[in-house]
C-alpha cells in the first residue's frame, strides 16, 4: 500500500486565503504568495514513494480549478473547522498511512515527508510540531479506525493546538518529527 500525502489547499483568491498575512501585505499580495508557494511546494513534494491528493476548498470551485495540477487527485474538504476537515481527509483516503499538511510551509521537503511515513511504520500517529505550538503535519498509520473524537476541543491557531490534539489520543503511540514554521503573518516570512 502506497502512503498518501494530503495537501490542504484553498483557491488563492484575495480575501479568502491567508487573511492574517493579507492584513500585513495586502490581500492581493497574500493570495499571490499562497498561489506561488503552493505550486513550489507541490513540485518539491512529488515523489513515487507516495501519492499526493489535494484537499480543495471551496469544494466545487476547487474540484474544477485550473490552478492546481490536473494530474493530481482532488478531494473536497467539506464543511467544518480545521479539525473536522482534517479528520475527514484522514478517514476517506485509500488504505494505508496518510499524512496531512497545509500548503503554507516553505521549509518542507521530501525528506520531511519520508521521515513522517517512516515514523508511521512503528507509531500510530505522527506530528510535525510548529514553533508557535501548533503543527504543520499530522499523520495516521490507520491500522484501526480514526477515533471520532480526534481534534475535538482543539484550540486552533493557538499555542495549545498540538497539546490539545495529543490529549485526544490517549494510549496511542505518537512520534514527533522536525519542527517547521508555517506562514501566518509577515513576521513568519522574514523569521
Amino acid at each position: 500500500m502506497r502512503p498518501t500525502l494530503v495537501i490542504m489547499v484553498k483557491e488563492p483568491r484575495p480575501g479568502r486565503v491567508k487573511t492574517r498575512l493579507g492584513r500585513d501585505i495586502g490581500m492581493v499580495g497574500a493570495a499571490w504568495w499562497f498561489r506561488h508557494q503552493t505550486r513550489r511546494l507541490i513540485r518539491r513534494l512529488r515523489d513515487p514513494r507516495w501519492r499526493i491528493v489535494l484537499a480543495v476548498s471551496p469544494d466545487r470551485e476547487g474540484m474544477q480549478s485550473r490552478i492546481w495540477p490536473a494530474d493530481l487527485s482532488r478531494a473536497p474538504q467539506g464543511r467544518g473547522d480545521l479539525g473536522v476537515r482534517m479528520g475527514r481527509m484522514l478517514r476517506v483516503m485509500p488504505r494505508g498511512p496518510v499524512c496531512v499538511i497545509g500548503a503554507d510551509i516553505p521549509g518542507i521537503d521530501r525528506a520531511h515527508i519520508a521521515r513522517a511515513f517512516r515514523a508511521l511504520g512503528h507509531r500510530d500517529w505522527v506530528f510535525g510540531p510548529a514553533p508557535d505550538g501548533g503543527y504543520w503535519l499530522v499523520g495516521a498509520r490507520r491500522v484501526a479506525a480514526i477515533p471520532p473524537t480526534v481534534f475535538d476541543g482543539v484550540r486552533w491557531s493557538s499555542a495549545d493546538a498540538l497539546q490539545d490534539t495529543l490529549a485526544t489520543l490517549p494510549g496511542q503511540r505518537i512520534a514527533l518529527i522536525d519542527s517547521l514554521r508555517d506562514v501566518d503573518t509577515v513576521a513568519d516570512l522574514t523569521g
